[in-house]
């Protein structure tokens, strides 16, 4: 059984002194899922390392919510036809050799 590590939200935005409604507005749009225990935020280990591109992107970058959304879409395009594009190619291996 594996278990599942969380994350306080409020933690989290102390230590990267950012406001709490950006952690909800994100959850709002459904790009990261807060799972609340207790009448507490928690966000799941496996989203840490998208909540900080995303906070980098709001905070360093300046990009808004929609902004972020849209680049998080591309990105996904991308990885998919990249994906796909590695695939093609061992199976145009396969008649090559």
């Amino acid at each position: 059984m594996q278990t599942k590590y969380l994350i306080a939200v409020d933690e989290f935005c102390a230590n990267h002194k950012i406001d709490i409604s950006f952690i909800s507005s994100l959850q709002r749009t459904g790009l990261i899922e807060i799972t609340t225990i207790k009448e507490s935020g928690f966000i799941d280990a496996d989203q840490l390392q998208l909540l900080e591109k995303f906070v980098r992107f709001y905070y360093e970058l300046d990009i808004n919510l929609e902004g972020i959304e849209t680049v998080t879409h591309l990105l996904q395009q991308i990885n998919t036809l990249q994906h796909e594009i590695l695939t093609l190619s061992n199976r145009l291996r396969l008649y090559e050799s």
